[in-house]
């Protein structure tokens, strides 16, 4: 196929990367492990792990879990926030042979209940402070080992100690919770302590594990915002792949630092999201430091960390760096380490990007991906230096085709669907063989269901979600231009927009705002949208809001939105 954009790559992006470079990630960590153990990997609330206890800790969790009676295929749930402990469990399962499955910490009973049972979890690594979540669904789940993590557990003995009786008893975060150890169907369960399952690993010998690079190693479960999540499965091959990708895109951005491996990457993004394990992974690549932040929301917290050390990669997407700008402490920083500002995990608006870069003097880079695509697809170049509004370049190894209805390409400048091929894309959805002949194409592209088009370079601009997709009396109006238009309004902080039913036009276009300046009025954002857009694009409702709904990971919910409760 054509692959214009190959000619406008930035110079040292190579147009292929190799798969075969590792047999599986298990030898991926072991070969980072040994080549940078005296470099730091984590920062957590200024305790440090250094990538040789990275290694000891995750060998001695593998062991254990090996000795717990698994299947050898075993799928293990992982839900922990931006800890220390994350990287130890996760990088324990992958060595240990095993499949990962990353659940959102936040998660309710009923959707907790939905991925352990939809993925065949047989454990669980979770935060004491959920565990009252996993209580009264776990009988109904075939969970045999649970092991119980306090949020102290890696930061030293007295501060750790510390650290989880302040949680217990004077934040009062962990709700009181008592996990049965047998079943009414008779099935035994153990059920430990993080430091004990580690202690006791620490006496145990790794035994080497029988994956490849096609075995599963995550079931990354999509985020839900367009119905009941669905598990990607990445094998070992396709993760290799997408880090490898994504070492080829941004090592350039990092070379006035000198060595990559000083750099100082924010994990604020949760790390059980895509976004944020991709990064993860390529810190691990590259030996380089992640600053975890176990939570973002907590805005003057975050700023005071970002003070005590320069910092090179922020990763974030649009909301998270639009709540950075509003603070005042965060615009007052020393910008001048920051070496790229990444925008992904949904459409950054130009608002937002413009006062970015008028704070940091760092251009924020759009790119786009999905769980199905380890987070990799496109990415504009780590050069620029003004805010495109494009999605950019496929990076190297992936095909992007603009397809319509029936699985054709459609010519550059027209709108299609982003198709995607890549050695980082799943090889399906697991077990939903339904979905999975509709997510392909017949020449093996997956379907993605955003609407977008390329033009004669290969940049690609999103236009929507194809299911987010207004019809107003038969003119199609795409959510995000709208927005885009709204978040340039001056006094607007965020918005959303949305279909509503309407007897005359079928659907009318109904809009969510929240204020940046109090005075702001119905009238002056609809005076805004008249001179901004076409007639059939201009909302016919306004509604202000103090907040909008979002994902954990800071996605709008536009399907609440909806909702007319």
């Amino acid at each position: 196929m054509n692959k214009p954009w190959l000619a406008h790559y930035p110079e040292g992006v190579p147009t292929e990367i190799n798969t075969e470079s590792f047999t599986s990630l298990g030898q991926f960590l072991e070969s980072s492990f040994e080549k940078h153990a005296q470099n730091p990997f984590s920062v957590c609330m200024e305790r440090w792990m250094s990538f040789a206890e990275l290694d000891r800790h995750s060998a001695a969790m593998g062991a254990w879990l090996q000795q717990q009676g698994l299947a050898s295929d075993a799928r293990i749930a992982l839900m922990l926030p931006n800890i220390p402990q994350f990287a130890v469990t996760m990088s324990g399962i992958l060595r240990a042979g095993f499949t990962c499955v990353n659940v959102n910490p936040l998660y309710t009973a009923r959707e907790l209940e939905h991925q352990l049972k939809d993925s065949g979890a047989t454990a669980i690594v979770i935060l004491e402070n959920f565990a009252h979540t996993l209580q009264p669904i776990l009988e109904r789940t075939q969970v045999k080992v649970v092991v119980v993590a306090t949020l102290g557990d890696m930061l030293g003995a007295l501060y750790g100690r510390w650290i989880t009786f302040a949680v217990r008893h004077l934040a009062k975060l962990v709700p009181s919770y008592a996990l049965p150890e047998s079943s009414a169907n008779g099935l035994k369960r153990t059920i430990t302590t993080f430091q004990q399952a580690l202690s006791a690993g620490h006496g145990m010998r790794l035994q080497p594990a029988t994956t490849n690079l096609d075995s599963v190693a995550f079931l990354q479960y999509t985020g839900g915002t367009t119905g009941l999540s669905k598990g990607a499965v990445l094998t070992h091959r396709n993760v290799i792949a997408a880090v490898l990708q994504a070492e080829a895109w941004f090592s350039p951005a990092l070379k006035r630092i000198g060595d990559v491996s000083k750099s100082n990457s924010i994990a604020a993004l949760p790390l059980y999201h895509i976004f944020a394990l991709t990064l993860c992974f390529l810190s691990i690549r590259w030996g380089s430091q992640l600053t975890l932040i176990p939570n973002p929301r907590d805005i003057p917290k975050f700023v005071a960390v970002l003070k005590r050390r320069p910092f090179h990669l922020m990763p974030a997407v649009n909301t998270l760096f639009n709540a950075l700008l509003q603070n005042p402490e965060f615009r007052a920083l020393d910008f001048s380490s920051l070496c790229v500002s990444q925008a992904g995990g949904m459409a950054a608006s130009e608002g937002t990007a413009r006062e970015w870069q008028k704070v940091t003097g760092c251009a924020m880079v759009e790119g786009w991906g999905m769980s199905e695509t380890c987070a990799i697809g496109t990415n504009n170049p780590i050069d620029t230096t003004v805010f495109s509004g494009t999605i950019g370049l496929p990076l190297p190894s992936i095909d992007i085709a603009i397809k319509d209805d029936d699985g054709q390409d459609v010519p550059a400048g027209h709108t299609g669907e982003i198709c995607i091929r890549g050695p980082n894309v799943m090889t399906g959805y697991y077990q939903q063989p339904e979905e999975n002949l509709k997510a392909f194409t017949a020449d093996g592209f997956m379907r993605t269901g955003d609407i977008g088009v390329m033009d004669e370079r290969g940049y690609t601009r999103i236009v929507d979600r194809k299911k987010d997709m207004i019809l107003v009396s038969g003119f199609n109006v795409f959510p995000n231009e709208l927005e885009n238009v709204v978040s340039l309004c001056p006094g607007v902080l965020e918005c959303a927009a949305v279909g509503v039913p309407d007897d005359k036009q079928g659907e009318a276009i109904k809009l969510f705002v929240v204020r940046k300046d109090p005075a702001l009025t119905e009238e002056m954002v609809s005076a805004y949208c008249r001179d901004q857009l076409t007639g059939y694009k201009v909302p016919k409702y306004i509604e202000f809001r103090t907040e909008l709904p979002k994902t954990n990971v800071g996605k709008i919910l536009r399907r609440e939105l909806r909702s007319p409760h």
